[in-house]
């Protein structure tokens, strides 16, 4: 299993973007990695409509949307058609054909237990260092929250920057936590702005 921390596996697989050699293709930007269990599922339907619609959002943030299915290359522009038929939306980034499941062996998107033929609703969050910062497995049945995932990624890409980390629930604007590892002059130091202490181990900022 691919895990958090590690150099993404490279790959080369057709997709309907042509031949996508994966690690010169993510370039310099982050990456969403998606899995589909099948084509032509109602809620794999919903969900590429949705990470289309959401273009704008992946591009303010440098992110790069690839979706995997185990279909045929042939039969993902006969999708695309139904999905922008029944979501309004066009399909708008590449999707893998990965019929020959190397891609989905290498990531380690298809747990027997679940269906030794289908992948499960895997999400990789690739940065562009090529490490996997985040990894999610869903089950077939249940759809995705992709508000969700920008959200991950607005978080990792906020604390990459600040020695910070963030709490609960958080939204993008939102009071963060401060690193353990930052001393109470240090704070007082990088965010002059003022630090919320509840505990020595717990202080919040607005940046």
């Amino acid at each position: 299993m691919v895990q958090i921390g590690q150099i993404a596996p490279n790959f080369v697989q057709n997709s309907t973007d042509g031949l996508i050699e994966f690690h010169n293709w993510l370039e310099d930007s982050w990456c969403v990695l998606f899995s589909h269990p099948k084509n032509f599922t109602p809620v794999c339907t919903t969900e590429l409509g949705e990470v289309a619609r959401l273009k704008d959002e992946w591009g303010k943030r440098g992110v790069k949307v690839l979706g995997l299915s185990v279909d045929s290359l042939e039969n993902h522009p006969i999708w695309a058609e139904d999905i922008a038929q029944t979501q309004g939306q066009t399909v708008n980034f590449p999707l893998l054909a990965d019929d020959d499941r190397s891609v989905s062996a290498l990531y380690g998107m298809v747990h027997p237990d679940s269906d030794p033929l289908l992948t499960v609703r895997a999400v990789f969050v690739i940065d562009p260092k090529k490490k996997v910062r985040l990894t999610l497995n869903y089950p077939p049945s249940a759809g995705r929250n992709f508000v969700e995932i920008l959200r991950i990624v607005d978080s990792l890409q906020l604390t990459d920057r600040e020695k910070v980390s963030t709490p609960v629930n958080w939204k993008l604007g939102e009071k963060v936590i401060v690193s353990p590892m930052v001393s109470d002059d240090e704070a007082a130091s990088r965010f002059p702005q003022g630090i919320e202490k509840q505990k020595d181990y717990l202080r919040y900022v607005k940046l």
